[in-house]
């Protein structure tokens, strides 16, 4: 048995499954940098499969290998657009913004099952897609022993989440937009004693970690799975939640959070191989990221310090 391959399929595995935390958990770092909670991650990223899957059915026959960069784009749109009533409630109606949240999980989840039965016939899921990404392979560094096929042979949207993770980073934290983002989570009414537009700020940071979200979605949708179903995303919302407070609302930290989830899911292929589901019961081993994620948030109380204003509405008149 070569460990090298074994370890090689381990690393290469982590990144595709660790590929849709990223950028759900870089969207959540836009919403709750400024402020905002935002639970629904989950539906997020349900509404993003689900568009994802059906505007590449759509357009597979007419635009070929296009479609799924046409799927992965609207995906990122409807998750801007399905973000919208969170900000709405949050901002401007001043609603708890946790209940919103799990609000529009419900309205995703229920929504997106009821629409694939009327496009598909009455079907539970959408058809098989025959155009979804494929995998690139960097020319000279995909030939390296092992590493090449780790790490340099992936689909286009795990080249994107990484780059994505030094975006927001330099956004964030580099740029006039990423110090207004942070003022209004941590401190709004000085924010807007100084002239920054609290309520725009908010409303933008929610729609931005909306189509963040629904493109996370869109990667399982177009990747993995080449279709979309009830059980697409599978809480993989909440674990990118997890995954930001892991770490810290900070881009790399959520990055190796995100990374450190996505082991927990590839070792399921490992225990295939060694044939360990002889003795261990393959539900337990289906549970192990869910179970990590819960062990992780457990150690984490107390010690991980969120936004100031995180959670709480503002209100103009109380300047």
């Amino acid at each position: 048995m070569d460990w090298g391959i074994i370890l090689s399929n381990l690393v290469h595995d982590t990144i595709v499954f660790s590929t849709a935390l990223i950028f759900a958990s870089l969207g959540g770092l836009f919403s709750e940098r400024s402020g905002v909670v935002n639970i629904a991650l989950e539906g997020m990223m349900i509404i993003g499969a689900f568009t994802g899957a059906v505007m590449t059915f759509a357009f597979q026959d007419s635009l070929g290998s296009l479609a799924p960069w046409v799927g992965f784009i609207a995906a990122g749109i409807g998750g801007a657009i399905f973000a919208l009533p969170h900000a709405v409630a949050s901002v401007s109606f001043k609603a708890d913004q946790t209940v919103s949240g799990v609000a529009l999980n419900f309205l995703a989840a229920g929504l997106s099952v009821y629409l694939t039965k009327i496009i598909f016939n009455g079907a539970g899921q959408t058809t098989t897609l025959s155009q979804v990404f494929g995998k690139w392979s960097i020319p000279g560094l995909h030939d390296i022993p092992y590493l090449g096929h780790a790490i340099f042979e992936a689909y286009p949207t795990s080249y994107i989440a990484f780059i994505l993770v030094f975006l927001t980073w330099f956004l964030v934290f580099k740029t006039p937009f990423g110090l207004r983002l942070r003022a209004v989570g941590e401190h709004p009414r000085a924010a807007d004693a100084v002239g920054i537009n609290v309520k725009k700020m908010r409303y933008t940071a929610v729609m931005i970690s909306g189509a963040l979200a629904a493109l996370g979605g869109a990667t399982i949708s177009l990747t993995t799975t080449s279709n979309f179903s009830h059980n697409t995303v599978s809480g993989q919302g909440f674990i990118a939640i997890a995954a930001l407070i892991f770490g810290k609302w900070h881009p790399a930290g959520a990055m190796g959070a995100a990374l450190f989830f996505g082991v927990a899911q590839a070792i399921k292929s490992l225990v295939q191989i060694f044939g360990l589901t002889q003795y261990v019961p393959t539900e337990f081993i289906f549970m192990l990221p869910y179970v990590l994620t819960i062990l992780v948030m457990a150690g984490l109380v107390g010690r991980s310090s969120a936004p100031a204003a995180l959670g709480k509405p503002y209100d103009t008149g109380s300047r």
